[in-house]
């Protein structure tokens, strides 16, 4: 879409005028930064902490003569595929609290000052304190973490004066988790602490021993049969490789990657063009095929020069129009670091909630699992989607892991997405839909249906054109219009953060705090509901009710039922609890507004041929908190 004359005029005003206001209010005695305290406008497209300011600072060597400052890697003989490695910092004169460790990639980034990039990391939404490294540190850790650093309990005599010690030295040790970027990492020590840094003292470059190595599998769904499985895996070889699986079986990989070019921009580059960018390596996929529906699996995949994973058993899904599916379903996860470091973009709940789908994985009882919307987080950070895929590998090499897009993998400036918000930091959607190839129409077009069990489910994209008569509300209306009831009697209907399910007379149910239909919580800048995408979408799923009319009955065991019989009302749950931090409601809502739980979790969800079953399970204590179950309508 090309932007108009005038529009280009107003972003050219806005950024001089950014920079009016840091170079004007910028320090004399430091370099010029570039100053603007709005988080509160943006605190619905992204997390601010100190830490991601760090790529909008103006950076230099420290001043500081110290000759017996050390930065020493545990592993010398190359990195593993996963490790925790140890950094060791000795012949520290004078320890502070300001002092921290970074974790860079690729090690031939160059880390100085680049006072521009204040401006192009305002494209990830955050506006807090800007200016900066030329290059993203993956991760960083302050040296205070280990708790014998500021009193220098580690001491070392570096000088001695008639065999008295009249020179001492401290040292600390930083534990640090790694995984194959395919790319060189080095650590880096600085002073000044995230506001002003400098840098004190660089590590030598370390190796991955297998950069080619073929890791982080995932399966997913092509179709409603059961019968076939996709395989998408990440490699820093180009060469294409195999899934070879069950009795013989094989299949060899298409391979395909993305590229800096590939992402998008405004008049400066984004965080995805420039300095969050990191080398994808290659992503193969392969289609298994002869598979029998809810049937268990073996498989390992790629070659004899690149390397082979492990073997791997996976679950096919129940084909569409069998009696039953089990599925776990979520918005919002992203990722959050195995260490005490801080990261670009965190969430929190991440690394419970996926810990408690890994146990239910394994105990077999689970078909498959929708994560609807916010897969990553990257934001413009491309290294960070190898965080996530390691993240979700002990559920996803396991079962369909099939997803929606959201809008941290879509939005940005003059992109064509519906919200011109900055949320993808210029990835646009194509790292996800590379990662995450899911069976949709065409390129850019990542909405699709599926079925599994007697679950029709009608997957959109929110950030995609929604509006009556766009190519993907015809498409909404032809695809719900085509379910055979008798076979799928549930249709469930959802898109980022949102669920709606029908039964054969319009039940519904809906997950999280994105792009809701309805919501209990009011927004603080920006509306918690798009009233043109309930006027839009609405009518397509509820025929025009829009009143809620009834409430629930309680079954004898106390759990809240919905009996379509006489349908009535429509019923809404927001399930975005999956990772990102939580929101705390409001103390007054709407009677509607049944049940309201700000606790990390994902739902789980039982389809018969009869009723449905909606279970939300709290991820620390596993206890299921909030169920309600909805009844198939016996009318025809």
């Amino acid at each position: 879409m090309e932007p108009s004359i005038s529009s280009w005029l107003f972003r050219i005003f806005i950024t001089f005028f950014i920079c009016f206001l840091g170079f004007a209010s910028s320090d004399s005695s430091r370099m010029p930064t570039i100053t603007m305290n709005s988080t509160a406008e943006f605190q619905n497209h992204t997390a601010i902490s100190e830490f991601r300011i760090l790529n909008r600072k103006a950076l230099g060597d420290c001043p500081d003569p110290n000759p017996y400052l050390q930065i020493n890697v545990s592993s010398k003989s190359g990195l593993s595929d996963e490790e925790y490695v140890s950094v060791t910092l000795s012949g520290v004169l004078v320890p502070a609290d300001s002092d921290w460790v970074a974790m860079i990639t690729p090690a031939h980034s160059e880390v100085s000052s680049c006072p521009f990039n204040g401006i192009q990391y305002q494209q990830t939404g955050d506006l807090s304190k800007l200016p900066l490294l030329c290059h993203y540190p993956v991760k960083a850790q302050y040296v205070s973490n280990d708790p014998d650093y500021l009193s220098c309990k580690k001491k070392e005599c570096k000088k001695y004066r008639n065999g008295v010690c009249v020179l001492t030295t401290c040292s600390a040790s930083l534990k640090f988790h790694v995984i194959n970027f395919r790319t060189d990492i080095e650590f880096v020590f600085f002073a000044g602490g995230f506001e002003t840094p400098c840098i004190l003292k660089r590590s030598n470059a370390l190796s991955f021993n297998t950069p080619k190595m073929p890791l982080y599998g995932h399966l997913s769904s092509i179709d409603s049969t059961g019968t076939s499985m996709r395989l998408t895996w990440v490699s820093g070889d180009k060469e294409r490789q195999q899934v070879q699986y069950g009795d013989g079986k094989s299949q060899t990989s298409a391979v395909t990657t993305f590229s800096q070019h590939d992402m998008c921009s405004s008049i400066l580059p984004s965080p995805a063009k420039d300095f969050g960018w990191h080398d994808p390596g290659y992503i193969h996929s392969a289609v298994m095929t002869g598979l029998q529906p809810s049937t268990t699996v073996s498989y390992k995949y790629g070659s004899d020069s690149a390397g082979w994973s492990n073997q791997i058993k996976f679950k096919t899904p129940p084909a569409g129009g069998s009696d039953e599916v089990k599925f776990l379903a979520f918005g919002d996860m992203g990722k959050a670091p195995r260490d005490a470091s801080a990261e670009h973009y965190i969430q929190p709940g991440s690394l419970s909630v996926i810990k408690a789908m890994a146990d239910e994985v394994a105990s077999g009882s689970i078909d498959s699992i929708f994560h609807i919307g916010d897969i990553s987080y990257a934001t413009g950070f491309l290294v960070e989607w190898d965080f996530f895929l390691q993240l979700i590998s002990p559920v996803a090499s396991k079962l369909s892991y099939m997803t929606a897009i959201g809008n941290h993998e879509r939005d940005y400036m003059e992109s064509g997405s519906v919200y011109e918000t900055p949320d993808s930091g210029g990835e646009c959607g194509v790292p996800y839909e590379t990662y995450f190839p899911m069976p949709t129409p065409a390129k850019d077009k990542p909405w699709y249906s599926i079925e599994q069990g007697s679950v029709h489910f009608t997957v959109i994209s929110t950030e995609h054109d929604w509006s009556k008569n766009s190519e993907q509300y015809e498409w909404m209306n032809k695809d719900m219009a085509a379910v055979d009831r008798s076979k799928t009697p549930w249709l469930i209907f959802t898109g980022m953060d949102f669920w709606y399910e029908k039964s054969n007379f319009k039940t519904s149910m809906v997950p999280s705090r994105h792009r809701p239909m309805y919501s209990s919580s009011e927004g603080l800048i920006l509306p918690s509901v798009d009233d043109k995408f309930v006027e839009a979408v609405e009518p397509l799923l509820l025929g025009n009710k829009k009143q809620c009319k009834a409430m629930p009955k309680k079954d004898e065991n106390g759990i809240d039922t919905y009996d379509n019989t006489n349908y009535s009302a429509p019923v809404h749950s927001i399930i975005g609890m999956a990772g990102f931090t939580l929101d705390k409601f409001p103390a007054g809502a709407d009677s509607w507004s049944l049940s309201r739980i700000s606790e990390f979790g994902y739902v789980r969800v039982h389809a018969t041929q009869e009723e449905l079953k909606f279970e939300y399970v709290n991820a620390n204590t596993r206890k299921v908190e909030d169920s309600f179950r909805i009844t198939k309508s016996q009318r025809t």
